[in-house]
């Protein structure tokens, strides 16, 4: 229970006011519903703001829009992470969309009839939840071995890093081949470390992202991850399981720009410690000065005091609905309904699919009736 012991009534509590959150609340909004969305950071957009330094969108300004809104940028430009969390609060302001800011909430519990939501400051009574807190989670993962390294090795997960100023002299392993692993081990190579990519390598983006093939490419692949990468179809239900579990392919950075960069890559992944240095799994000690975690986050909803996950971590919907729960939903889910569910521009759709079934089941006895009633 919050110190204050303030309360407020609303109908809908929105969680998290990124991208999904913010969709959520327009379309709320377009109903006519009374909501709150709740977000832990000190302005709209720090999820975004708080990525390393030279992070840019993997998918250009013209599919990265969102309801009601494009993207403010020439339509084949890759805005920056800073451009997107300007984006996303210049949004939050043109819709006056109610988001409360400095809000993190340390509960979700249900209660007769409906769900109360407690932060720090006030405990909040609502008949709807909308869980829009990570499409990953935002939990960093880190390798429980990663405790026996030498402390004078410089450790920092992905989401720590900022740029290379922040590495030791000195050698560089980056534990992970995802694009995001790709990226910074490429970076630390420019920067003039000796560095080691480690883990498989699931794939390549096969064209230049900012070339002028992308101009074509993009909108056929935009289509594939809307309407054929979907839970619909057989081939997305297949690929849903791998795209949550596996890290994504490697999509700016290519395989020939990491190799050109002097950075080795192993398939290799790491596994453990070795006299405090990292070990990878066929034997190999590596000697250096840095490890770079690009293992990806967790789901990690202990904070629902609710039976809605399972043994994955994974919410327990079906295109955000929870079915078990009555009310609760949840937005912004990596492969929500298609692969477009995890790309800015596809946060819109799902967000109008929870609303469109929050709206059309009424809860009986809803915060709205009661306050109507006490009125009458």
């Amino acid at each position: 229970m919050n110190p204050t012991g303030r309360m407020e009534r609303i109908e809908t509590v929105v969680i998290g006011a990124g991208q999904a959150g913010l969709s959520t609340g327009y379309h709320l909004a377009r109903h006519g519903r009374p909501f709150v969305v709740l977000d832990g950071g000190a302005r709209v957009g720090d999820n975004w703001r708080c990525h390393w330094d030279s992070l840019r969108l993997y998918s250009p300004a013209k599919i990265a829009s969102l309801p009601g809104m494009r993207f403010p940028a020439p339509p084949m430009s890759f805005p920056t992470k800073d451009e997107m969390a300007d984006f996303l609060e210049t949004y939050a302001e043109t819709f006056d969309l109610p988001v409360r800011t400095g809000e993190r909430v340390t509960r979700l519990a249900g209660t007769d009839g409906g769900y109360v939501v407690e932060t720090g400051t006030t405990t909040y009574v609502c008949d709807h939840v909308v869980v829009a807190s990570g499409t990953f989670g935002r939990t960093p993962y880190v390798p429980g071995f990663a405790a026996g390294l030498d402390p004078r090795i410089t450790q920092l997960h992905s989401s720590a890093y900022r740029n290379p100023g922040q590495l030791s002299p000195g050698g560089v392993l980056v534990v992970g081949a995802s694009h995001s692993g790709g990226d910074l081990a490429y970076e630390a190579g420019k920067a003039g470390h000796p560095t080691v990519l480690s883990g498989p390598i699931h794939g390549e983006v096969p064209f230049d992202i900012h070339g002028r093939a992308a101009h074509a490419v993009y909108p056929v692949l935009w289509f594939l991850a809307r309407h054929v990468l979907n839970l619909r179809t057989p081939i997305g239900r297949k690929l849903r399981p791998d795209i949550r579990k596996h890290g994504g392919p490697l999509i700016r950075v290519k395989k020939a720009d990491l190799t050109a960069a002097g950075v080795e890559l192993v398939p290799e992944r790491t596994v453990g410690v070795r006299d405090g240095l990292p070990v990878l799994d066929g034997g190999r000690v590596l000697d250096v000065t840095n490890v770079v975690w690009c293992t990806g986050f967790r789901q990690d909803f202990s904070w629902i005091d609710l039976p809605v996950t399972g043994e994955d971590g994974w919410p327990l919907e079906h295109r955000g609905v929870v079915d078990t729960a009555p009310g609760l939903y949840f937005a912004g889910l990596a492969f929500q309904y298609a692969f477009s569910s995890m790309l800015i521009g596809g946060a819109g759709r799902d967000a109008e699919y929870v609303v469109r079934h929050l709206v059309s089941h009424p809860r009986s006895g809803t915060v709205a009736e009661r306050r109507e009633a006490a009125h009458a």
